[in-house]
């Protein structure tokens, strides 16, 4: 049996780096779900097709060609039809892509198998917004991460000017506020806290912290 370990939370709660540091301390494979969402944001774009209820999106969900190369430190390379797009894909345009696409329902069925699809021995940990509660609801443990949204805009805020994007801490503030509005009242599979999760507020915690947080529970449940 694979082992399960879903990380759900909102935006700049420190989702990806805590999941994807954790899976490399067990052994697992990573699964970043909101990758798929702005790969799909992307390359609707480039293929001029309206990111909104379509046909054709649905058909790119089910057909887009990616490939993700786990590298030495952790991370992953992400190929989008050939092309080097792991950069792009942390833009705040394509994350607000990412969260236009995420409210189609047909989309989200056409990813849920290729979600599932990363499931594979030994382990995974899989980060998103419905891993425990849609996409893994057997999951051997649910994490959902948490942090006040002063602290994710502050961490989104450096996060973007470490890319070299100009940005406005106020701005990014009423973004977070606006995408959590959006993330957890959408119809298809809305942000929500898995009824056997385990919730944890990282705003005062250190990435270290978190993770050693997250890996004592997967101890105490027998997974790691």
């Amino acid at each position: 049996m694979v082992k399960i370990i879903t990380v759900d939370g909102p935006s700049g709660a420190g989702k990806g780096t805590v999941s994807r540091i954790l899976a490399k301390q067990l052994g697992f494979h990573y699964l970043d779900s909101g990758a798929l969402y702005r790969l799909l944001g992307l390359v609707a774009v480039r293929h001029g097709i309206k990111v909104g209820p379509s046909s054709d999106l649905t058909h790119l969900a089910k057909n887009m060609d990616v490939h993700f190369e786990a590298l030495p430190n952790g991370h992953n390379r992400v190929l989008l039809e050939g092309e080097d797009v792991t950069n792009e894909l942390r833009t705040e345009k394509t994350g607000a892509l990412a969260s236009k696409v995420a409210e189609n329902s047909d989309v989200r069925a056409a990813l849920l198998l290729r979600q599932q699809e990363f499931a594979k021995k030994p382990g995974l940990v899989a980060d998103g917004r419905d891993m425990g509660t849609k996409v893994f609801p057997s999951a051997h443990l649910k994490i959902f991460l948490t942090a006040s949204i002063e602290e994710r805009a502050n961490r989104r805020c450096k996060q973007l000017l470490e890319q070299g994007e100009n940005v406005s801490l106020r701005a990014l503030k009423e973004l977070v506020r606006s995408r959590d509005e959006r993330d957890m009242n959408r119809k298809a599979s809305p942000l929500a806290i898995a009824d056997d999760a385990v919730e944890i507020d990282t705003s005062d915690l250190s990435i270290q912290e978190a993770v050693d947080r997250l890996q004592n529970l997967a101890i105490l449940r027998g997974i790691a």
